[in-house]
């Protein structure tokens, strides 16, 4: 179909299948991306400290590990505002393909590095470095795709649309912990030294499949119009700051109840339960996947309870679950019994997920169209660069404590605040549906 159909006279059958293609892009393109994010978290917590920080002692080679994961998340608000920009103006699909196409070049380039111990402080810097490009990448992906899904939803759709990105995040960690943990089976102890690459050379396949699918995507009808009628914003960026910076506070905030239990009940987990409490390796990445699987159930559930009756109800129901969990998260988990540690891990993303799931279309739905791939971005990855503190935070709270109680503290925190930001959001901002404004 040609990008330039007039979309007010397409017939309902073909509008299903513009909505459908949009939806698939928004699965496979979002799920390729994180793929190669999650992936270095999980590398970040297996090998990075031994392969690229080898001088120092475990506890410090783990905090510099994590502080290369954390520079991704500083470069997601920097990717927002870059790629929002274009998005707003130029288009969703065509922004989209490039964050795609820089992701997967990023994560190849990681799995070709040599290791500090044959090459030095050089390889560090570049690890770092293609982290800052992963992370400029993602910074402009959510948005993007979150946006371009609910734009082509209808009013009594735009949840479980949006939640076509959101399951992208548990997918990926799927893929991402599924491929790690076959790679250690077939590879054994050679995973340490060649093995760890091929997780991140397998992305320049997923990158290609993910380019096919997304070319065939069209921009929604609303930013055509937008475009036909000449209402693009100018400086939709600045536009973001100066009109909408209330509102762009309040998604930072809410944004928090699903991202810093991910990160703690995800990436944290690995490096505690295989540090501290000498977990088996393949069996927390094992537990990692059965765990996505329980969030993509949670976050389509969510989304489509959210378009059914109120999308703030259902986000404080998960954030409330996320904080029922917070304490006996670890007190399951510590006790080493298998089953209890994937009653642990599959419990504790369901709180995340029935977040997760409503979170895209209530975000999209705060901001008008003429800004909305950079408002969405914008909230949504400055919050994901403070939560991204958080495996870094954790460490350091276990080290200097000795306990796990101030990280769960910190849990509940984050959920609280998620809550008060949704509900001055909802009085402030959805009590008109702005999805078809401009301005």
């Amino acid at each position: 179909m040609s990008n330039k159909i007039n979309y007010d006279n397409i017939t309902e059958e073909q509008r299903k299948r513009l909505v459908r293609r949009a939806g698939l892009a928004s699965v496979v393109g979002t799920s390729i991306e994180w793929y190669d994010f999650f992936l270095f978290g999980t590398m970040s917590a297996l090998v990075f400290p031994q392969l690229f920080f080898p001088e120092s002692d475990p506890y410090v080679g783990l905090l510099q590990s994590f502080t290369a994961l954390f520079i991704g998340f500083l470069a997601r608000p920097i990717g927002a505002a870059f790629f929002g920009n274009f998005g707003d103006r130029i288009g969703r699909k065509t922004t989209l393909v490039t964050t795609l196409l820089l992701m997967g070049v990023s994560s190849t380039l990681i799995g070709l590095l040599p290791t500090y111990e044959n090459a030095g402080i050089i390889v560090t810097v570049l690890l770092t470095l293609f982290r800052f490009c992963q992370g400029f990448g993602a910074g402009g992906e959510w948005g993007g795709s979150v946006v371009l899904s609910v734009e082509w939803g209808t009013k009594k759709s735009r949840g479980l649309m949006g939640s076509l990105t959101q399951i992208g995040s548990p997918i990926a960690l799927l893929l991402s912990s599924g491929v790690v943990s076959l790679t250690i089976l077939i590879t054994g102890d050679n995973f340490y030294t060649w093995g760890w690459r091929i997780p991140f050379l397998f992305s320049a396949v997923l990158v290609i499949i993910g380019f096919i699918i997304r070319r065939g995507v069209m921009d929604s009808p609303q930013f055509t119009k937008m475009k036909k009628e000449n209402l693009i914003a100018k400086q939709p960026v600045l536009e973001v700051f100066k009109k909408h910076s209330k509102v762009l506070l309040m998604v930072v905030c809410a944004s928090l109840a699903q991202g810093v239990p991910f990160y703690i009940f995800t990436t944290f987990s690995i490096s505690y339960g295989t540090e501290q409490l000498q977990l088996d390796k393949g069996f927390l990445t094992n537990t990692l996947m059965f765990a996505s699987i329980v969030e993509i159930i949670a976050i389509l559930y969510a989304a489509h309870l959210s378009d059914k009756f109120n999308r703030k109800l259902v986000f404080y129901i998960g954030s409330l679950c996320t904080i029922v969990i917070a304490f006996p998260f670890f007190w399951l988990f510590d006790t080493k019994i298998t089953i209890l540690v994937i009653l642990a891990m599959g419990i504790s993303v369901i709180g995340a997920g029935a977040v997760y799931g409503p979170l895209a279309a209530l975000i999209a739905e705060s901001f008008p169209a003429n800004v909305r791939y950079s408002g969405s971005s914008l909230g949504y990855q400055i919050s994901a660069s403070v939560q991204g503190v958080s495996p870094l935070l954790c460490v350091y709270l276990l080290n200097t404590f000795n306990s796990t109680v101030p990280i769960s503290t910190y849990l509940i925190i984050a959920c609280l605040i998620s809550i008060a930001a949704v509900s001055i959001l909802g009085r402030k901002i959805l009590k008109s549906d702005r999805m078809d404004m401009v301005g």
